[in-house]
């Protein structure tokens, strides 16, 4: 074997072996090297295309980030539409939902099916669509209006647990593929820190930072955000044959896409509605956000039989969760050093009980985001757990009265009252926050504002 013909069996050996422990990690969580030697794989595999670009193929996990920057977002159509979903807010809704269903299905003579459930976590993400031909990733749209989206198949290539090929000996010729991209909410806390740091204003919540990461016109830039993906559900495909959306997931896993491992097959309204129960009680130990349980029919006979009403679908309907937001009083706003000198503004609460735990503490984010919400010592604030693990203030409540020393007054007036806060020119009082120097109190190094360094 000649030295070209070496190089291409290498090349296709060190793709297989990349992609293989790719699926490993992101979709079994089972790795079985460690990223120095999957680094070493990836720079072997680098430096063959490198010295021979004719080897270079569009699922080479090299080609994952490449592309140039480009002005806009091109307009693309969906091979089949993006549906939005019906919202339930109790289970009496989610009771009514069922009982319409089988009163439509009674009228067409479909009374006697058993009816069995699909239900998943609504992820609080960006809805995206993935298209595969012959296996091959070759474009991803945001969902858009539902019929047309941004095409951001560049972005969505930089996330390392979408596969830029499938895994099955035989593809379809085409299938597009649903999901949602989010932001872990640990990434999401690191992100907002490095914001601050550079003196940005912070996301609000990981969905507007996933959004946000997505439609960065460079490509470079959504590689440095740790972005992940669940994907759901099949849309327009020809070449996938199931008879049920839980087969359509099992094939989506053996596929190498990431699917939900805790999503669940119920029979029954009661065992549906106890199922969203169990969503809402694990929210608070997950590491991505849910605003609530999806709930959908899993024949596709019996989603074909129900078909849609205007834009959503009668067999599927999210069942969504109470809002975690409470109304307490704002002592004071401190301040955090971090360990490489960040300073980071945090709210001193009245305790208060909301998503299931007391908060005293919640983020502040920077001295922008303080400024741009108006918010200041004294005032009673809207207190919201972004995730159920975030506790973080909205912005101060100004409708009403409040009671001060004894007094009525309007909150609006008691507001304008109180005094804007501001960053300390020195780094805080040591004891009152952690610091990576030497106990000093106060400091002499000065604060710069938003940042400083030591």
């Amino acid at each position: 074997m000649d030295a070209a013909s070496q190089a291409a069996t290498r090349a296709v050996a060190l793709r297989t072996q990349l992609n293989h422990h790719a699926y490993l990690y992101y979709v079994l969580d089972r790795p079985e090297i460690d990223d120095a030697e999957y680094d070493a794989l990836y720079r072997e595999l680098l430096t063959l295309e490198e010295e021979r670009p004719e080897l270079r193929t569009p699922d080479s996990p090299t080609q994952r980030v490449g592309s140039a920057p480009v002005d806009k977002f091109e307009q693309v159509r969906h091979l089949q539409a993006m549906l939005s979903l019906a919202n339930a807010r109790s289970e009496e809704e989610l009771l009514a939902w069922d009982q319409r269903n089988r009163r439509f299905l009674e009228g067409k003579g479909l009374d006697d099916l058993p009816f069995r459930y699909i239900v998943e976590p609504k992820i609080d993400g960006l809805a995206i669509s993935l298209t595969y031909r012959d296996g091959i990733f070759v474009s991803g749209a945001t969902r858009g209006d539902g019929e047309v989206g941004e095409d951001v198949t560049a972005n969505l290539r930089t996330i390392g647990s979408l596969p830029l090929r499938l895994r099955g000996a035989r593809p379809p010729a085409v299938v597009e593929v649903r999901g949602e991209v989010y932001l872990p909410l640990a990434a999401f806390a690191r992100l907002n820190e490095a914001r601050a740091a550079a003196g940005l204003s912070a996301f609000v919540n990981p969905r507007n930072a996933a959004a946000g990461s997505i439609r960065q016109l460079d490509p470079k830039l959504t590689a440095k955000r740790p972005l992940g993906l669940w994907c759901y559900a099949i849309g327009f495909s020809e070449g996938v044959d199931v008879p049920d959306h839980h087969s359509a997931l099992e094939w989506l896993r053996a596929q190498g896409l990431r699917v939900n491992p805790h999503i669940v097959v119920v029979d029954g309204i009661d065992a549906v509605a106890a199922a969203c129960r169990a969503w809402e009680e694990r929210r608070a130990d997950l590491d991505y956000d849910i605003d609530g349980a999806v709930v959908k029919v899993d024949s596709y006979a019996l989603q074909a039989a129900l078909g849609s009403v205007a834009h959503d679908p009668r067999w599927a309907i999210a069942f969504k969760f109470a809002p975690t937001t409470v109304t307490t009083r704002l002592h004071s706003i401190e301040v955090n050093v971090g360990r490489t000198g960040v300073l980071t503004p945090f709210a001193v609460l009245e305790p208060v009980f909301v998503g299931g735990v007391t908060v005293e503490r919640a983020t502040l984010h920077n001295e922008n985001d303080i400024r741009r919400k108006d918010i200041r010592p004294g005032d009673d604030v809207i207190l919201q757990r972004a995730g159920d693990v975030i506790p973080q203030v909205v912005g101060p409540v100004l409708d009403g009265c409040v009671e001060e020393d004894g007094r009525r007054e309007e909150r609006s007036a008691h507001h304008a009252a109180l005094p804007e806060w501001r960053m300390p020119e020195t780094c805080p009082p040591a004891g009152r926050t952690s610091c990576a120097r030497p106990a000093r109190s106060p400091c002499a190094v000065r604060t710069d504002r938003a940042r400083r360094s030591w």
